[in-house]
């Protein structure tokens, strides 16, 4: 009788320390799956990521402080897992909805009442529900963490209760099963989660937790009070995470689609970001026009692409002694290394972190639908097919180490990455990074850099310039134009030895390539500012490797611009 009881009670604890170790596991995953997604969502990763953890971990503090006011821990417990299982399921999907919600009604509200599309209303009642969808993110993690946070002392008075006296190793047991259970969902979380849809990854972690509580239901079931009624609330709530993870991510996907002013003609989801295409019909019989966004920034317009990705190559190109071998890095998609196969190189070398983005402009057909296709071939020109190009998928931080190595010179080098919105771009922006590239460029070379936008980012666009000054580049100087797509967009270029680009571009009597934009008149304009651009600059910090400083210029210059999350260049 007395062994009897004894197993019963091994048995009994053993279940309550698995279900909190897979408690844990689920709690890590909802935090990882919550700032994950708000990133995605709101920009400024870093801060939003940080933001969102931080949160969480004060509310969970607050709900364990919390949980002694539950009087029944068995009851409470089987309710507050179905209460997690709900708003981790749920969560992202109700965020999605109110943001595609609040995007929308300036537009219905316009087109009911026939109020002009650029006078359509976004004060008051709309800006504050934009306001409240912002926000909604930090108030599921305050509310996610809060009852997770009540789980740990549940399950130590529920120990207790079912072994009738004090354990003096009770915190100990739990926090061993709850950091371990942790550990666990940092692994699924790398290894599987992130491969799948944001709502299927919630709907799976929804369901550990609804298992754990009706396990828990028909174990104790004799410490419970309401049992159909729970028995029908896991039944009903299993019924809705099957509905979300089968039709979550298109519901999702929908919503995401409202964020966008024209019609989302396709969308993917690689290891790294989220890419989708736009298009607008103009009629008239007008041809089309296409957009390009990565994580919901828009990369580039097929109305006006061609005046960005001319200023970026044709400047350097023409400027340098030989256009033989060139290194391009970033431009996944193929434009300003179609401009640079003008040049006739002898050896263009790509490097581009996302493998399936350069797959998708390389063979569209293979992917896009047939018209988007053919549009994205017209566009590239199949640039990537060149039997001269060589595409290096891999993180071009590390890369150019490697080229070092091989002891590779370039006569060019055209970087033409994203804006340093985040810490991992801030890198590529840095006094190690350009250093490192001096090193790879012949000394009658060139190099050019996208550089954000000198209006609205002017101390991020200045800090570039004096970041790579810092770099042994001696003749450093930055042009801009208009891009109507981005507005004022500008670069920074600089040669190692000789004259500098302006000067060489003053001896040229004309482009030596053919293009659509660009003329040698309007480039050399390119390369003067307005009255007093340049009067901060001993103020304005250069980037070192670490400093995150141009990331904080570009940060705080967005935020000060514009509500929504800038749009990068390439």
């Amino acid at each position: 009788m007395v062994q009897a009881k004894k197993i019963k009670l091994l048995i009994d604890d053993s279940l309550l320390i698995l279900i909190m170790a897979v408690l844990a596991c689920c709690g890590l995953i909802y935090e990882y799956l919550l700032s994950h997604y708000s990133a995605r969502i709101l920009g400024s990763v870093e801060t939003v990521i940080y933001a969102i953890i931080g949160i969480m971990i004060v509310s969970m503090g607050l709900g364990a402080f919390a949980a002694k006011k539950v009087s029944n821990a068995f009851q409470g417990f089987v309710i507050l897992e179905l209460a997690v299982a709900l708003i981790g399921c749920c969560a992202t999907l109700f965020i999605a909805s109110i943001i595609g919600f609040g995007q929308t009604l300036p537009h219905l509200l316009a087109e009911t009442y026939q109020i002009p599309m650029d006078t359509r209303p976004e004060g008051g009642m709309i800006a504050q529900l934009n306001w409240l969808s912002i926000q909604l993110p930090y108030f599921f993690a305050f509310l996610l963490g809060f009852l997770i946070g009540m789980e740990i002392p549940l399950i130590a008075r529920i120990r207790e209760t079912v072994y009738g006296h004090h354990l003096a190793h009770n915190a100990g047991t739990i926090y061993g099963a709850d950091y371990i259970g942790a550990g666990f969902g940092a692994a699924i979380w790398v290894l599987f989660m992130l491969r799948i849809e944001i709502s299927q990854a919630a709907a799976l972690t929804a369901s550990l937790n609804l298992v754990a509580g009706f396990v828990f239901l028909l174990r104790f079931k004799h410490y419970l009070r309401h049992i159909k009624k729970l028995l029908l609330g896991h039944g009903l709530l299993a019924i809705l995470v099957l509905l979300v993870f089968q039709y979550g991510g298109s519901w999702q996907q929908k919503m995401q689609n409202l964020l966008y002013q024209d019609k989302v003609v396709y969308q993917t989801q690689t290891p790294y970001q989220n890419l989708v295409f736009t298009q607008r019909n103009l009629g008239g019989n007008l041809e089309p026009i296409f957009n390009f966004y990565i994580n919901g920034r828009l990369q580039f317009s097929s109305l006006d692409e061609k005046i960005y990705h001319e200023f970026l190559v044709h400047p350097a190109m023409q400027a340098a002694a030989r256009q033989n071998k060139i290194l391009i890095i970033g431009g996944g998609d193929g434009l300003a290394l179609r401009e640079v196969l003008k040049w006739q190189p002898e050896k263009v070398t790509l490097i581009d972190l996302d493998a399936q983005l350069v797959e998708l402009f390389k063979s569209p057909q293979a992917v896009l639908p047939a018209y988007l296709a053919k549009k994205i071939s017209a566009l590239t020109e199949n640039s990537f097919n060149d039997k001269r190009v060589t595409v290096i998928n891999d993180d071009a931080f590390i890369t150019i180490d490697k080229l070092l190595q091989r002891k590779k010179m370039f006569d060019v080098i055209i970087i033409d990455l994203p804006d340093p919105s985040h810490p991992d771009l801030n890198k590529l922006y840095s006094v190690n990074f350009y250093y490192r590239l001096n090193n790879l460029l012949n000394g009658d070379g060139v190099i050019a850099i996208q550089s954000t936008s000198p209006f609205h980012a002017k101390n991020a666009f200045i800090s570039i310039a004096k970041t790579l000054k810092e770099a042994k580049f001696p003749f450093v100087e930055q042009y801009h134009q208009n891009v109507p797509s981005f507005g004022e967009w500008g670069w920074t270029i600089s040669t190692k030895l000789g004259a500098s680009v302006s000067k060489r571009l003053q001896n040229a009597p004309s482009l030596s390539v053919p293009t659509s934009w660009l003329t040698l008149p309007l480039l050399k304009s390119a390369f003067v500012f307005n009255k007093g651009f340049y009067d901060d600059i001993n103020s304005i910090k250069v980037n070192y490797l670490g400093s995150n400083q141009l990331y904080r210029y570009h940060q705080r210059a967005w935020e000060r611009e514009t509500e929504l999350p800038p749009s990068n260049a390439d």
